[in-house]
């Protein structure tokens, strides 16, 4: 389901919507932060596990059944088998990136293909060359409105809904519905390679769940 918010006048109402949607959704916002020990070895996580980016060589760590060794992935530690959570990731500045949740017996030592949709226990979001796209059976070309600064990211397990969310413009971007979850849900963050030209440096960032909160209360 892909919905873009339209910004004339008549469709206000349409806009109050999206916002009144955010505004619930981040109720459940859960304080996320970088599980190290599922993270590929290139990759470069914060001390407060709140960012990563991609680094230029690998770092050497040991192949643990947990770590990502295939492909520039990293887990949450956070994890959800029943009700809801959300949270925030800032994206400014990435021409490249995937986000979303997985579940804990996916294949980490298998290479990332857009095969890897839900089926596989992938709910994935990316963008790829500037273009936001949604990893189902064939990977859905998202048309937005903008490019979205920072992306939310809702899960409700019994309902299996797994949606995308342009916080600043309060608009949807994507929702996997009809979900068959079963086991652990786990945030999943790639924020894949730096560009030849230095494009793509930018870190994700995983916003707290006091900022969310405190955000929200200022509406």
């Amino acid at each position: 389901v892909l919905l873009k918010r339209c910004r004339c006048l008549n469709c206000a109402r349409t806009g109050k919507l999206f916002e009144a949607e955010l505004k619930r959704v981040q109720q459940y916002a859960v304080d996320v932060t970088l599980d190290p020990d599922t993270a590929h070895p290139k990759l470069i996580l914060s001390d407060d596990g709140k960012q990563v980016h991609c680094g230029e060589e690998e770092n050497d760590l040991p192949d643990n059944p947990e770590r990502f060794s295939e492909f520039l992935i990293v887990l949450g530690k956070q994890s959800l088998s029943s009700g809801r959570f959300y949270f925030e990731v800032q994206v400014k500045y990435k021409t490249k990136l995937m986000l979303g949740v997985v579940t804990e017996s996916v294949n980490r030592k298998e290479k990332f293909t857009v095969e890897l949709n839900r089926t596989k226990g992938y709910w994935i979001v990316g963008v790829y060359k500037n273009n936001y796209i949604a990893l189902e059976g064939l990977p859905v070309c998202l048309s937005l409105q903008s490019d979205p600064e920072k992306v939310g990211v809702f899960v409700d397990y019994e309902e299996g809904l797994v949606s995308f969310h342009d916080v600043d413009d309060a608009a949807l971007i994507y929702s996997f519905t009809g979900c068959s979850f079963t086991g652990k849900l786990y945030p999943f963050f790639c924020p894949w390679n730096v560009d030849d030209d230095g494009k793509n440096s930018a870190p994700l960032i995983i916003f707290s769940a006091p900022e969310l909160l405190s955000t929200q209360q200022s509406w």
